[in-house]
């Protein structure tokens, strides 16, 4: 499962996205950071041009679904 995935299903909190960016950066994926973590354009837009914060925000908002 992607990050994205296992935050919103409850099974981890947010700082573990530092985890997943290291095993990003260690491994031989051939796919991007955004698809790695399983975020959308626009999750990684908000993640890049404001903060962790904000993202985390955005993440939180569906949750509540």
């Amino acid at each position: 499962m992607r990050f994205k995935e296992r935050y919103l299903a409850g099974e981890i909190p947010f700082e573990e996205i530092d985890i997943y960016i290291e095993a990003w950066g260690n491994s031989d994926e051939p796919c991007t950071l955004r698809e790695y973590l399983g975020l959308n354009v626009q999750e990684e837009d908000v993640w890049i041009s404001d903060s962790d914060e904000a993202l985390m925000e955005l993440l939180d908002k569906q949750k509540r679904r």
